[in-house]
């Protein structure tokens, strides 16, 4: 047996391998038919998944970061599926939840144009309405090196190589609609999924790495009530006429030029503005008896594995080549400032 804590501290004993879902419904059914799955031991799992060990269990819905991670992660399948269905021959790499959406990335000879995302979009929510279950797998390495080989996924051939000896393999099965390589977590059925926008089409080199294949990124959003996509719409109007790239150009205080993509060419009026800002801030730190430092705008590649930022965010990350080695453009500040901590000895 093991023990379930709840956030209220009660404690339900289990057999081993009782589901998330099972745990949520013999709480409460009406909880169960709201939520979308749990966080248990700090890590967020859908219904399907089974519980090994004793835990603390706390119930996630869509309001909950972890609830949208679930329900957005389901939804980049289900963008896939629809893909599939209308370009067969796609090859699919990886298609994660992130903060505000969903995307995945695709190699397929058609060249994905806006004008595709409303066909993508009802071919979605058609997916969705058939309510389809999304089944967890575990399989053998080799089953799923079989498997991908006969469906000629290169892309998660690669990545089920990449994984250790040992790494237990997981598929998500979509009804009949769609199987991929994953460890979850995934809504139960496709059915709550009720409003889908796609928002954008990127480029994004396999893995991040300008060596490697270019493959196609569809973003997208998703949500349980038409209601929600429409207040979304709403505040993505608000955002844009609040951007800042349109403001600096109305204020004349920046502009942006490809040569120089993400990194802003400040004008006069702009360099009045950071300055004000700058000193405003130098007085600020002064007063509470800060020092100020200033760290490289580049850095080489291991910093970025050891600190962490690649595994978060290289795909944001842009990288160079500095005398054969490779070497990332800083995201943030704190790893060259911890550096300049350790240079010298402190209490």
């Amino acid at each position: 047996m093991i023990k379930i804590t709840l956030p209220d501290n009660s404690v339900k004993e289990y057999e081993v391998g009782i589901s998330v879902g099972q745990v949520t419904k013999d709480i409460s059914e009406g909880l169960y038919r709201q939520a979308l799955g749990a966080v248990v031991n700090g890590v967020t799992r859908g219904y399907m998944e089974p519980i090994n060990e004793d835990s603390d269990f706390r119930v996630v819905k869509f309001d909950d970061p972890e609830g949208k991670e679930i329900f957005w992660h389901t939804s980049s399948h289900v963008m896939a599926a629809a893909i599939e269905a209308l370009w067969p021959d796609t090859k699919f790499a990886i298609g994660p939840a992130i903060a505000d959406g969903f995307y995945y990335d695709m190699e397929l000879d058609h060249r994905f144009v806006p004008e595709d995302f409303e066909k993508i979009e009802k071919k979605m929510l058609e997916i969705a309405k058939a309510d389809h279950k999304m089944e967890r797998i575990e399989i053998s390495r080799a089953e799923a090196l079989k498997m991908f080989e006969e469906m000629g996924q290169d892309y998660k051939i690669e990545l089920i190589n990449d994984l250790p000896e040992d790494e237990l393999i997981t598929l998500y099965k979509m009804g009949d609609a769609f199987v991929d390589l994953c460890r979850g977590p995934h809504l139960e059925s496709t059915k709550k999924i009720k409003a889908v926008k796609l928002k954008t089409i990127a480029g994004a080199y396999w893995r991040g790495d300008s060596d490697r294949q270019m493959l196609q990124r569809i973003y997208g959003i998703s949500f349980e009530k038409a209601k929600q996509l429409e207040e979304w719409k709403e505040l993505q109007k608000e955002i844009e006429r609040r951007d800042h790239r349109k403001i600096g150009r109305e204020m004349d205080l920046f502009s942006f030029h490809e040569e120089g993509p993400g990194f802003p060419f400040f004008h006069p009026n702009g360099m009045i503005l950071m300055n004000e800002l700058l000193d405003w801030w130098r007085g600020v730190l002064d007063e509470r008896g800060y020092g100020e430092i200033k760290t490289p705008l580049i850095m080489n590649e291991e910093l970025w594995h050891r600190s962490g930022h690649w595994d978060h965010y290289k795909e944001n990350m842009y990288f160079t080549k500095i005398d054969e080695e490779d070497y990332a453009i800083k995201p943030m500040n704190c790893p060259g400032s911890v550096l300049t901590y350790a240079s010298n000895q402190h209490s």
